[in-house]
């Protein structure tokens, strides 16, 4: 963690985090801030942004721009203001994401389709692609996507987030081959949160969704900054092309029923 003196093993180092209002996202940029970073965060809202901002220290480390992740002219701007606030990007979350339909595939609006692999696997590329020409392939770095137990596993109902969440997983082993050796991608494949985005998922039946977890309970954002803040730290810096999943053990549950 850091000190007053604002030390802590992202000392020196400029992150941003996409889809960092409230959440995983607001999770994770805490606790970089905590961890001696100074972040530039990114979303939709604004008034939600910037008091996310305020609560995580103000301009010292904090810098909000609000925009949309699949606006090119957005991510230019939060790579340039970060980097003019605190020097260039050098650690990257893509966290930003959207689920806009629920329902079978089979039934699906192709037009919602198109909207969410835009919005959570091809907006990604687009952040590493500019986080690359603003500095990263100079200075070097770490990235990490936010991907989803969904992208590994079939989810009916969601099914397009999944398969958005799935395309994000190979983006982020083939970007590790051809980034390496100085930059890392990983991913982190979380399992059910306990955030807004995904409540309608819980509401009507945490304790028993709880229950079928081998460590009996849902996750929070805290437990998802964690795998990030090791990912793109030191710790990790043998690590490149892997997907971490934080899902409490639900998943191996299920393969053991």
């Amino acid at each position: 963690m850091t000190d007053a003196d604002g030390g802590g093993r992202f000392a020196g180092r400029t992150a941003l985090v996409t889809g960092a209002s409230r959440g995983i996202g607001l999770g994770i940029a805490k606790r970089l801030v905590a961890e001696g970073a100074r972040v530039c965060i990114t979303a939709r809202k604004a008034d939600d942004l910037y008091a996310a901002a305020a609560a995580l220290g103000g301009p010292d480390r904090v810098v909000a721009v609000a925009g949309k992740a699949d606006d090119a002219d957005h991510r230019a701007e939060a790579l340039e203001r970060a980097a003019a606030a605190f020097g260039p990007v050098t650690l990257l979350v893509n966290n930003a994401g959207t689920n806009p339909v629920y329902g079978p595939l089979i039934d699906l609006d192709l037009g919602a389709a198109r909207k969410t692999v835009e919005v959570n696997a091809i907006s990604a590329l687009a952040w590493v692609q500019q986080a690359y020409r603003a500095g990263l392939s100079e200075l070097g770095g770490s990235v990490v996507n936010i991907a989803s137990v969904g992208g590994i596993n079939a989810s009916p109902g969601l099914g397009i987030y999944g398969a958005s969440k799935a395309m994000m997983i190979h983006l982020t082993t083939t970007l590790a081959v051809e980034l390496g050796p100085n930059i890392r991608v990983n991913a982190v494949a979380p399992g059910l949160v306990k955030t807004r985005f995904a409540a309608a998922l819980y509401e009507s039946g945490e304790e028993a969704i709880a229950a079928a977890h081998p460590l009996k309970r849902l996750g929070v954002p805290d437990d998802i900054a964690g795998a990030v803040s090791f990912l793109l730290s030191d710790d990790a810096s043998w690590i490149t092309g892997e997907t971490i999943v934080v899902d409490g053990g639900s998943t191996r549950g299920r393969r053991s029923g």
